[in-house]
């Protein structure tokens, strides 16, 4: 445990220092010299992003189930408690024995945002953990991760000693089952990353060799211990209502993202935007049972004590029986003012007895993602709506008393046009004029429209892995045309930095050469740069010229098909051949089906069974 006393001066020179005292009503204390294994699970960012995330809540309660395993919390300090606890030289810790994190067996980080990976770097060194994973010795912890961005987890080879491929309930169990053995041997680290490189889903940069052209591009991949796959294979959960999902979550004590309970309805999406790789890597499609839902969200309001419960998936208006869900849930709660809430609403699906039934507790703002301007550029990217989808959409939404909706869209997506940009403009106006045009008595509310533009970024898994992004001249050309052309007080157009999107690029089709331009752009202070204020665009160019590698090379270049791609190790369960197909038909502007309509031959169902699949 950390010297308590320096910790208490350093707690009263901070702001916020709630972020750091844990104690939370739900929270799990063990005592550790009791435990078997000791599992810091780390969020790279501040508590407040952190504890919104639900992957935390299902595998620390998961962990926790288990008698003989610790599953202790750890998030990235901010600059302030950073700079005390360099003072005071107090190691990262975690929250609930505030025991610092190198005497953990396992440092767990989730993989959310590329831009967070310098906080891991960061998290390590503060916690007097080694960096680069060739050297940590024998007694120190395995840093390993998990989640989206670890479906290309190339950048941070180095660094991380083993990967988690796909869902994590189950195969996290595996791997600490296999540790609780192994602790019982004399063997060496290197035995038990050999031991567990056989578990699917589970992928050790350091048992690979990769190969590189004169030209840059990969030659090739190669296994250089036996036993190590030469293909590593998602890991899926095929049944969703018996898999494990917490009856409790942690109740903060300060206010974070989302202050509300998460209710996972399903995972995967048959829809097949084709700029989405949440909708690629999370397939096949697998839902949980009402009778399942209503069971969980009985206890999550009892032991949470929230007001609103969120219908969280990527696509919750698809969900096959969300008018039923939701009328079952408001009959249940709505004499208890537990309101119900969509994250985001498809203008398709958008299904106006479902709105009428969620506005009964209470209203709040509609979000609505129509992604880019113009019909012609909607269907390149096979978003499947309609502007009068949007139409109908906002006019029901405005009669019912809502004056508050956001569009989000992108810019910078492949074949689009100055007509497409301005399109953006069209539909914010459009909105507003649709307000406008209802009888004076009708209108509820002072209107505001948010339009909402971010920079398109290749991911990935997805038919656009193969595009070149727009450069950062462009971007800002088109932020500046919106800009000008946006004049009316009720219409708020927000963008993202292109700077920002330009690194994420970099980083997201990044191959091993970038673990050392990340090292030596913390080097040199940057950390937090998904926050604007802290993030420093020179201090990255300074990094990437030093080592003398080309940003561009990763962001802004078009790739042949028949490049071999840093992760192409790694089976999705889509096939390469159907991502082709669909940036072919992007190009032509024609569109692809739901596959729930019918299978559009993406591979999922050769490979991985469960779901809808």
């Amino acid at each position: 445990m950390i010297d308590m006393e320096k910790f208490d001066r350093v707690l009263k020179r901070v702001e916020k220092p709630a972020r750091y005292i844990g104690m939370e009503k739900n929270s799990i204390i063990k005592d550790l010299n009791r435990v078997k294994v000791k599992f810091a699970f780390a969020f790279p960012d501040i508590y407040e992003v952190g504890m919104s995330h639900l992957g935390l809540h299902i595998l620390y309660n998961l962990i926790n189930n288990e008698e003989d395993i610790a599953c202790e919390r750890v998030f990235a300090p901010w600059t302030d408690m950073e700079e005390e606890m360099k003072k005071e030289n107090i190691p990262l810790f975690t929250l609930e024995n505030k025991e610092p994190i190198k005497n953990f067996d396992f440092i767990g980080f989730t993989l959310q945002y590329e831009m967070s990976y310098t906080n891991i770097i960061n998290m390590l060194h503060l916690g007097d953990v080694p960096i680069l994973s060739k050297d940590r010795r024998e007694g120190d912890p395995f840093v390993i991760a998990g989640g989206p961005c670890a479906y290309n987890p190339e950048p941070i080879a180095d660094i991380v000693d083993f990967f988690v491929i796909g869902e994590g309930e189950e195969v996290i169990l595996e791997i600490l089952d296999r540790y609780k053995d192994f602790k019982n041997t004399n063997k060496s680290r290197r035995d038990f990353l050999k031991e567990i490189c056989k578990i699917e889903g589970i992928y050790v940069p350091a048992f690979y060799k990769v190969y590189y052209r004169e030209d840059n591009t990969i030659d090739r991949m190669e296994p250089i211990v036996e036993g190590a796959p030469s293909t590593i294979k998602k890991r899926i959960i095929k049944n969703l209502d018996q898999v494990y999902y917490p009856e409790k979550l942690i109740l903060p004590y300060i206010e974070t993202i989302h202050d509300r309970i998460p209710l996972e309805i399903f995972r995967g999406c048959t829809r097949g935007c084709r700029f989405c790789q949440a909708g690629m890597i999370y397939r096949p499609v697998r839902e949980k049972s009402i009778d399942r839902l209503l069971e969980l969200a009985e206890r999550l309001v009892e032991s949470t004590g929230y007001e609103n419960i969120s219908l969280t998936s990527l696509s919750s208006c698809d969900y096959s029986e969300l008018k039923l869900l939701i009328s079952q849930l408001m009959d249940r709660y709505e004499e208890k003012r537990v309101g119900i809430s969509l994250p985001s609403l498809r203008l398709d699906s958008f299904s106006l007895e479902v709105l009428k039934e969620i506005q009964k507790v209470r209203k709040t703002g509609l979000t609505f993602a129509p992604e880019a301007g113009s019909q012609r550029l909607r269907d390149v990217i096979n978003k499947g709506v309609n502007e009068e989808d949007l139409i109908n959409a906002v006019t029901y939404a405005f009669e019912e008393g809502w004056s508050t909706i956001k569009l989000y869209f992108m810019i910078g997506l492949p074949t689009e046009t100055e007509e497409d940009l301005l399109g953006i403009k069209d539909l914010g106006y459009k909105v507003k004029d649709i307000f406008f045009s209802m009888p004076k008595e009708k209108r509820k509310g002072n209107l505001k429209v948010t339009l909402s533009a971010s920079c398109f970024v290749p991911k990935p898994f997805t038919p656009f892995q193969w595009v070149g992004q727009n450069s950062i001249d462009e971007f800002n050309e088109k932020i500046n045309l919106l800009k000008d052309n946006i004049r009316d007080r009720k219409i708020i157009f927000n963008y993202h930095d292109p700077k920002l999107s330009y690194l994420e690029a970099v980083i997201a089709r990044g191959d091993r050469r970038l673990s050392k331009v990340l090292i030596r752009a913390w080097e040199k202070g940057c950390k937090f740069d998904g926050w604007s204020e802290k993030f420093d665009y020179n201090k990255w160019m300074e990094a990437f010229e030093e080592l003398g590698i080309d940003g561009d090379f990763y962001a802004l270049r078009e790739r042949n098909f028949d490049e071999i791609l840093p992760w192409d190790f790694i089976d999705a369960g889509v096939r390469k051949e159907y991502l082709i197909k669909e940036y072919e038909k992007a190009k032509e502007g024609k569109l692809t089906r739901d596959c729930r309509l019918g299978c559009t031959n993406c591979g999922i169902n050769k490979s991985f069974t469960g779901g809808v699949c």
